[in-house]
């Protein structure tokens, strides 16, 4: 059972847990294993430490809006990797629902984060990207690091959108020069490119609270950012897969880091040798809050059902929320998707009883396959 997590409501181990309690209950006989999946987004980060069996370090970092709280990163590969979650301290999740807003937040605690993660001697750092409460750009990540952001009279700005109006220099001279030792990988949970309609700003602005207003300034700023870029480093972060991700942090990381981007679900699933788990399998449950068309441009459950289909095996797909019309090309990854819900109901109701809801829908899958 390898689900991802139900966006606000539980997260991938409780979503395979609720799965395999139904298949419990159903009359099919049946051996669960439980191995839920992480694509860049929210939790990832934690799934990656507990599968890989890494230990947990807590430390003193700032969230989105500057205040001081307790965030974690984990240590693999005997002390030599270590695991971030931009959520665990730039996340949308440690803000209340008025307090966002894309102008004023900013990376800084994710860059902490990886400063102390430096501080530990580590030679990787494994970045899980969604679920920010940001656009700046990597602005915060950047500055906690030592890079300075400038107008054109060299004056130094403040890191967040608001004050970064003046952008005119990126100052990386004093860049911690360890991050350039390091290598960086990026788990990318959407292909978004930077700039435009599909871009970071318009796509993920709202969701962050940017007003249409702030949208377009959001968007030119990034676009800032990419034509600074391309002058002081030579790369084109604009037309880079995955630039999008994170407000953008994942796009500046790109050119300022040496940080290499790569599809969190498929990255997740060979760190954690999904692969050789589906030798024992008969069949796959994989799931998520939404599956739709865009949960094809690299999300966890195609990804899980990509490889289940390589090795033919069935894969049935649940989700809170699914498309009403049948989609040939989704039909190419799961051979059954199902929805949930059991009535009419609002979100808010829906979120409370996503677990009694799974249980409900696997144990009358299994009971459907038991009559087989």
């Amino acid at each position: 059972m390898p689900p991802n997590a139900f966006k606000n409501s539980l997260n991938a181990q409780k979503v395979a847990e609720a799965i395999a309690l139904g298949l419990a209950q159903s009359k099919l006989e049946c051996t669960c294993r439980l191995f839920p999946v992480g694509d860049g987004g929210d939790g990832t980060g934690n799934l990656l430490i507990k599968h890989l069996g890494g230990k947990i370090v807590n430390t003193d970092v700032h969230d989105a809006l500057g205040r001081k709280i307790t965030a974690a990163f984990g240590l693999i590969d005997n002390g030599q990797t270590a695991v971030i979650e931009m959520a665990g301290a730039s996340g949308m999740r440690l803000l209340k629902a008025n307090e966002l807003n894309p102008m004023l937040t900013n990376t800084a605690g994710t860059g902490e984060l990886i400063k102390q993660a430096l501080d530990k001697g580590v030679s990787k750092i494994i970045i899980g990207m969604g679920g920010s409460a940001t656009v700046d750009g990597g602005a915060g990540m950047m500055a906690a690091l030592g890079v300075r952001f400038l107008n054109a009279d060299g004056e130094l700005l403040n890191p967040v959108p608001a004050g970064l109006g003046e952008l005119a220099i990126i100052d990386t001279s004093g860049l911690d020069k360890r991050v350039l030792n390091c290598a960086i990988i990026i788990l990318c949970d959407v292909d978004n490119k930077l700039l435009g309609d599909n871009g970071a700003a318009a796509v993920f602005g709202p969701q962050k609270g940017a007003t249409a207003h702030d949208v377009v300034k959001l968007d030119a700023l990034l676009a800032k950012f990419a034509a600074i870029a391309l002058k002081q480093t030579g790369i084109d972060i604009a037309s880079a897969n995955h630039s999008g991700t994170a407000g953008g942090a994942a796009a500046m990381a790109y050119a300022f880091f040496n940080a290499k981007l790569v599809s969190g679900a498929t990255h997740f699933l060979k760190l954690t040798g999904f692969d050789a788990a589906l030798q024992s399998a008969d069949i796959v449950f994989t799931g998520e809050g939404s599956i739709d068309e865009q949960t094809l441009q690299g999300k966890a459950p195609a990804a899980v059902a990509a490889l289940a289909r390589q090795k033919g095996l069935p894969v049935i797909g649940l989700a809170g929320k699914m498309p009403l019309l049948y989609s040939k090309e989704m039909g190419e990854y799961f051979d059954v998707l199902l929805s949930i819900g059991n009535e009419p109901a609002t979100l808010a109701d829906a979120l409370k009883n996503t677990h009694d809801n799974l249980v409900r829908t696997s144990r009358e899958i299994g009971n459907l396959l038991a009559l087989s």
